[in-house]
């Protein structure tokens, strides 16, 4: 399968669900991780040294990487920038996309998940300006970022056990962030946790929640108790 992975900033996908880019890659699956924006200016990065983390961490996970070169902290569901999104989805041509969860604090991050809800439906238009064949996504999941404040309620638990620890590297990839940045030090430790918490939701060591506003094929006779 093609699956691409869309995040507002270079981190989000890897904080969000690197343990199921990670199993997913190790399955064969080619995975893309979109980065809308560079994610800059931050207090100890620059948009060279993120680039090189960013990359640093998709070769941890096994994926590819792509830039939007859409503007951080200033994310809009336009129509240009839903042309962006849909052009890269009609390069792609994903079985499966992923984005951030609409509930949020972070507005580059709703916007984000606007902007790829939109851009899905727009990318399989015809006799449109947009590049490339028209393409539909047939499943679309959310992820959940570390800017939510509530416990979140998914819709499914993917196991990842086996793949915290490549998560756990990607994570630290980004230097600038969760190394230098003394105020975010603590941030790894929270998907640690947070992982084991869902991984006990299913019986698992370790687990990532992901959210879907649409019906999901389930067969009873791979049930796990």
């Amino acid at each position: 399968m093609r699956i691409a992975v869309f995040g507002p900033h270079p981190d989000d996908q890897e904080l969000g669900m690197g343990g199921t880019i990670a199993k997913l890659a190790s399955l064969g699956h080619s995975v893309t991780l979109v980065d809308m924006t560079d994610g800059e200016p931050t207090p100890h990065g620059s948009r060279e040294i993120r680039a090189r983390e960013a990359a640093a961490a998709a070769a941890i996970l096994g994926a590819t990487r792509v830039q939007l070169g859409l503007e951080n902290r200033s994310l809009v569901n336009d129509l240009e920038s839903r042309a962006r999104v849909a052009g890269a989805i009609r390069s792609l041509q994903p079985d499966i996309i992923f984005a951030p969860h609409p509930d949020d604090v972070h507005p580059d991050h709703i916007a984000a998940c606007a902007l790829v809800e939109a851009g899905r439906f727009a990318a399989k238009y015809t006799k449109s300006d947009l590049a490339g064949a028209p393409w539909h996504a047939p499943l679309l999941f959310h992820y959940y970022a570390i800017h939510l404040r509530s416990v979140p309620q998914p819709s499914v638990v993917a196991d990842t056990t086996g793949f915290a620890a490549a998560k756990s590297r990607a994570i630290l990839a980004y230097e600038s962030q969760f190394v230098v940045n003394e105020s975010n030090r603590k941030v790894p430790q929270w998907i640690d946790a947070a992982g084991v918490y869902f991984g006990s939701r299913i019986g698992t060591d370790t687990a990532e929640p992901f959210f879907t506003r649409a019906s999901v094929a389930f067969d009873f006779s791979s049930v796990r108790v």
